[in-house]
């Protein structure tokens, strides 16, 4: 690769455009992975306190958000991988702190 091609290949100030959609991808996946891993222990939380009623109803929020979450993330992964990827908008945005917040809640009643 040229020189000149090197140029054309990197974004203004000289940095490789292309790299921030990927590390923002990743980020998603490492994110998605926190929250998988969130659901998890508070749904061995949950079962282990014995099953009650209570306990399967916020067993059903924590596994709904989880996959609302999963989804608003799989969108974004895969805008990501597109030319030229487009922002992020403030109804996804919305729905993916929604989610984290909702779970983070929802483990931390069952917890307590």
């Amino acid at each position: 690769m040229s020189a000149a091609d090197a140029a054309d290949a990197e974004g203004p100030g000289g940095r490789d455009a292309g790299l921030q959609p990927e590390r923002t991808r990743l980020a998603w996946r490492r994110t998605t992975l926190s929250c998988a891993v969130v659901a998890v222990l508070a749904l061995r939380q949950a079962l282990h306190g014995g099953g009650s009623p209570v306990a399967f109803a916020g067993i059903a929020v924590i596994a709904l958000l989880w996959l609302a979450f999963q989804w608003v993330a799989h969108r974004r992964m895969r805008e990501l991988a597109a030319a030229r990827p487009a922002g992020l908008t403030a109804g996804a945005a919305l729905a993916a702190t929604a989610c984290a917040v909702g779970l983070a809640v929802f483990a931390m009643a069952l917890i307590v």
